[in-house]
């Protein structure tokens, strides 16, 4: 009997590690009056491997996982849709890579303020798991407040 109570805490204890995604530095650049897209970067850790499906902020319309890159000479930004996050690696997203776009912005970002945004990801189990994330609003050229 205690055996089958020690396997059952092992894998609640598994289950618990998987909500262990650890984001860092998120910020976003200030936007222009009437700017209607704008992008998020961040730093994603996970202790499993695990995949961001989908993501969200009440500040936008929509949301989008983007990859900037060159092709033949021209960059391209395109929508990936999904994001793998391999086990105990650090996904960077950053300008002139993977980032998160905000389309249809329902005001201004200026600097100081904060964007609140949902990553959705689900683990290599297929759980689903909502981590909020709270974004810090950077000057034009990304620079924080002095």
């Amino acid at each position: 009997m205690k055996r089958f109570i020690m396997l059952g805490l092992l894998l609640l204890a598994q289950t618990a590690m998987a909500a262990n995604i650890k984001v860092e530095n998120a910020w976003m650049r200030a936007t222009a009056p009437g700017q209607q897209v704008a992008g998020a970067y961040m730093q994603i850790a996970s202790p499993v491997n695990a995949t961001l499906v989908k993501v969200q902020s009440p500040a936008a319309g929509r949301m989008e996982i983007h990859l900037m890159g060159m092709n033949h000479g021209v960059m391209e930004m395109r929508e990936v849709g999904t994001l793998a996050l391999p086990k105990g690696e650090t996904v960077k997203l950053a300008p002139g890579g993977f980032h998160l776009m905000l389309f249809d912005l329902k005001q201004p970002f200026k600097e100081g303020e904060t964007v609140p945004i949902k990553l959705i990801i689900q683990t290599a189990d297929k759980k689903r798991e909502t981590v909020n994330v709270v974004a810090q609003v950077r000057g034009l050229g990304g620079q924080t407040m002095h």
